[in-house]
C-alpha cells in the first residue's frame, strides 16, 4: 500500500521538478532581443533554437546596468568555461547538423539580476570576433574589457581569426603574417553616447540594442578610429563621469568583404555601488561651492569687469594662479580633493592681490591687460583643441606638437591687445566671464563645454593622456548651454563698450595719483593743504593728547572762609 501512496508523490515531484525546469529556461530566436530576470540563486537555461545550417558560429550577449552576471557553457562556471561582467558574452563554433544550443545564467552577487540579451549568427565566411585569444580566460573571447580611471577610459579586445567550416580546424593565428591569415583582418572601433543626465536602465538597454549587432553599430555608433592586425588591440577615450558611452568594435575582412562583430560594453565611468560618490551623486559639495562663487563672479566681471578694474583683475589672477597651483599640488602631492581645492583658492587669492597690487603700485596697465589677455588666449586655445581637430594623429602622438601649437595660439592673442587694449580686456571680460557662468551650471547640470578646460587640466596632470580621444557628446543640452555663452558673452561685451564710450580707457593708478598729489602739496604754498600737518605728525599729536594731563587756563583764587 504504501509503494502505491509514494508513487503519486514522486509523480508530483517529478511534475514540480519540471515545472521549474520550464521556469528556468528561457528560448533566444537568433536576432531576436530577449528581458531575463535571475532571481537569487538561480540557473537560468538558455536555449538557442532553429539555428539555420548555414550559420558557423554563434555569439550570446547579456547586458545589465551596473550588476554582474555569470554566462557560462556549463551549469557549473568554471575558469575558461565563464565569464562574470556587467556586459558578458560568449560564442559557440557549431558542429555538423546542430540546430540548437544550451548556455546558462547565474546570479555570482546573490541578488536578483535584470538584463537583456540576444543571439547573433555569423557565417563560415565571417570573421571569428577573439579567435586568437592569448591574453584572457576564455579560449575564444569575443568580450571588450574596459577600464576606467577619472582620466582615462580603456578598452582591450582579444584578435579574431579567418572564419571557417563547421566541424573543420580553425587558421592558425601566428603561423604566417600572410594576406591569407588573420593579419589581413582590420578592426573598426564604433562610440555611441547614450543621452546625457540620463541613469535609467530604459535607455541603456535600448542604446545596447542599437549597437548589438553590425547595422547597428554603422547606422547609430561614430567610428573613432581603425586598427590594423599589427597595432595594438586597444584604444584609449575621454572618461566623462556620469555620461553613459556604449564601446564595441566590427571586425573586417577585406578581401571576403565580411563582417562580425564583439561584444559591446557600456561605462558611466562611476560607481552606482559608491555610498560617497556615486553616479547619482557626483560633483562633490565643496566643488559646487567653489564654482558657484566662481559663477557669480564671472556674471559681475561679464557685466562690470572694466567699470570695477581692480575687481576684474583680482578674478583673473585668482583664476590664474589658482589653476596653475592646482596642477602643481595634484602632481606633487597626495593630498585629499577637498584640501587641495581649498589650498588652490588660498593661493588664488594671493595671485588676485598681487597682480592688484602690481597695478596698484607700478600703474602699468599693458603688463596688468597681457596677463588678462592670457586668460582670453587660454580659453581660445583650449577650444581650438576641444574640436575634433584635438584629435588629429599629429597632436595625439606627440606631445611637444600640441603644447607648442596650444601655447602659440595662447601667446598669439596677447598681441592684438598692445592696439586695442580696452577693447581686448572688455572682450576677456565678456568670454572669460560667460564661461565661468557655464562652469557654474556645470556643477548641477552636466554639459560637455566643460571639457573644453577640463581636458587640458588633465593633459597637465596625466602624462599618458595624449593619447586619449577626447571625443565628447554633443546633445540638446550642449546646443542651449552654446547659446546662453554666447549671449551673455554678446551682451557683456555690447553693454561695456557702450557705457565706457566715453570715458578714460583705463581708470589711473592709486598709487601714482597719490605720488602726484604729494608733489603738487610741496610745490603749491598757496594750497591750503600744503599747511596741513603730515600724518606721522597728526598722529603723534593726537598720541600726546591722550598720555598729557591738560592744565586749566587762568587765576585760581583761594576760597575765603
Amino acid at each position: 500500500m504504501s509503494r502505491w501512496v509514494c508513487c503519486p508523490l514522486l509523480l508530483l515531484l517529478l511534475l514540480c521538478g519540471v515545472h521549474a525546469q520550464v521556469e528556468n529556461r528561457v528560448i533566444f530566436l537568433p536576432g531576436t532581443f530577449q528581458n531575463v530576470n535571475v532571481s537569487q540563486n538561480e540557473t537560468v537555461q538558455v536555449v538557442v533554437s532553429r539555428i539555420s545550417s548555414d550559420v558557423a558560429f554563434v555569439t550570446l550577449q547579456f547586458h545589465t546596468q551596473h550588476r554582474n552576471a555569470t554566462l557560462s557553457y556549463t551549469t557549473m562556471p568554471g575558469t575558461g568555461l565563464s565569464l562574470t561582467a556587467v556586459d558578458s558574452g560568449l560564442l559557440s563554433a557549431l558542429q555538423p547538423g546542430q540546430t540548437s544550443l544550451s548556455l546558462f545564467l547565474f546570479s555570482p552577487d546573490g541578488e536578483t539580476v535584470a538584463g537583456t540579451g540576444v543571439i547573433l549568427p555569423y557565417s563560415s565566411t565571417d570573421p571569428v570576433p577573439g579567435a586568437c585569444n592569448i591574453e584572457f580566460n576564455l579560449e575564444i573571447d569575443p568580450n571588450v574589457y574596459l577600464h576606467y580611471n577619472l582620466y582615462e577610459t580603456t578598452i582591450r579586445f582579444a584578435p579574431a581569426n579567418l572564419g571557417y567550416e563547421r566541424g573543420e580546424t580553425p587558421p592558425a593565428c601566428d603561423t604566417s603574417t600572410e594576406s591569407n591569415t588573420r593579419w589581413r583582418l582590420q578592426y573598426d572601433v564604433y562610440q555611441y553616447f547614450l543621452p546625457e543626465n540620463d541613469l535609467s536602465e530604459r535607455n541603456l538597454f535600448s542604446g545596447i540594442q542599437a549597437m548589438a549587432d553590425i547595422q547597428g553599430l554603422m547606422k547609430n555608433g561614430k567610428r573613432v578610429m581603425t586598427l590594423t592586425s599589427t597595432e595594438k588591440s586597444m584604444a584609449v577615450f575621454n572618461s566623462i563621469p556620469g555620461q553613459g558611452v556604449i564601446f564595441s568594435i566590427i571586425v573586417r575582412d577585406p578581401v571576403l568583404n565580411t563582417t562580425a562583430s564583439y561584444i559591446p560594453v557600456h561605462t558611466y565611468a562611476c560607481s552606482f555601488a559608491s555610498t560617497l560618490d556615486s553616479c547619482q551623486t557626483l560633483g562633490k559639495p565643496s566643488t559646487k561651492v567653489f564654482f558657484t562663487i566662481v559663477g557669480l563672479a564671472g556674471l559681475f566681471v561679464c557685466f562690470f569687469g572694466h567699470r570695477f578694474f581692480k575687481c576684474e583683475l583680482f578674478c583673473m589672477g585668482f583664476s590664474f594662479a589658482a589653476f596653475f597651483f592646482f596642477v602643481l599640488i595634484t602632481r606633487t602631492t597626495d593630498l585629499d580633493y577637498n584640501i587641495r581645492l581649498a589650498l588652490s583658492a588660498v593661493i588664488g587669492v594671493v595671485g588676485g592681490v598681487l597682480l592688484v597690487m602690481s597695478w596698484w603700485r607700478f600703474g602699468s596697465v599693458m603688463a596688468c591687460v597681457v596677463v588678462v589677455g592670457l586668460m582670453l588666449g587660454f580659453l581660445i586655445a583650449s577650444t581650438v583643441m576641444f574640436t575634433p581637430l584635438g584629435d588629429l594623429d599629429v597632436f595625439r602622438h606627440s606631445e611637444v606638437v600640441f603644447w607648442v601649437t596650444f601655447c602659440s595660439i595662447m601667446i598669439v592673442v596677447p598681441l592684438f591687445f598692445v592696439r586695442w587694449p580696452r577693447e581686448g580686456n572688455i572682450t576677456t571680460c565678456g568670454v572669460v566671464g560667460a564661461y565661468a557662468v557655464i562652469l557654474a551650471i556645470n556643477a548641477y547640470i552636466y554639459t560637455s563645454l566643460s571639457y573644453i578646460t577640463l581636458n587640458i587640466l588633465k593633459r597637465f596632470l596625466n602624462n599618458n593622456f595624449s593619447s586619449v580621444f577626447t571625443d565628447v557628446p554633443f546633445q540638446t543640452i550642449d546646443y542651449v548651454m552654446i547659446t546662453v555663452w554666447v549671449v551673455l558673452g554678446v551682451c557683456g561685451i555690447v553693454l561695456q563698450l557702450y557705457r565706457e564710450r566715453s570715458r578714460p580707457f583705463f581708470p589711473p593708478s592709486p598709487y601714482l595719483m597719490w605720488l602726484q598729489e604729494r608733489e603738487r602739496r610741496k610745490t603749491n604754498v598757496l594750497d591750503p593743504s600744503h599747511h596741513f600737518p603730515s600724518l606721522p605728525s597728526r598722529l603723534l599729536a593726537r598720541a600726546r593728547q591722550l598720555t598729557r594731563r591738560e592744565e586749566p587756563a587762568g587765576e585760581h583764587t583761594p576760597l575765603l572762609l
